[in-house]
């Protein structure tokens, strides 16, 4: 592996956040420093399995209460089937989000 692979591999994993068992409320907290703290205009959410409804309440909290100029940029889906003991695959959807931050706020908050 070159050093620009390397660099490449270390800057994406910057901004990766993978979704597991932790309540939304972690990941949200996670998302929301990825933005702010590295200064990031993408954030990659990787989930699979049961984290599928966890992960995408994650990115609705985070765009309706705290970054309210957030779009989901893209969604891939994907299925993946490691062999177990057995020799038979089990399948599993994983499902990737991108958001992006965007330059201004999709909406204006009136203060009245």
């Amino acid at each position: 592996m070159t050093e620009k692979t390397t660099n490449e591999a270390k800057k994406i994993d910057d901004y990766l956040i993978y979704v597991g068992r932790k309540p939304p409320i972690s990941n949200d907290l996670a998302v929301v420093t990825q933005f702010n703290g590295n200064g990031t205009r993408d954030v990659i959410l990787k989930f699979r399995g049961r984290s599928i409804s966890t992960a995408v309440d994650t990115a609705e909290i985070v765009r309706n209460s705290f970054i309210t100029n957030m779009k989901v940029k893209d969604i891939t889906v994907s299925t993946e089937g490691p062999a177990n003991e057995d020799g038979k695959k089990q399948m599993f959807h994983q499902l990737k989000y991108v958001l992006q931050r965007l330059r201004k706020p999709e909406r204006e908050h009136n203060i009245i």
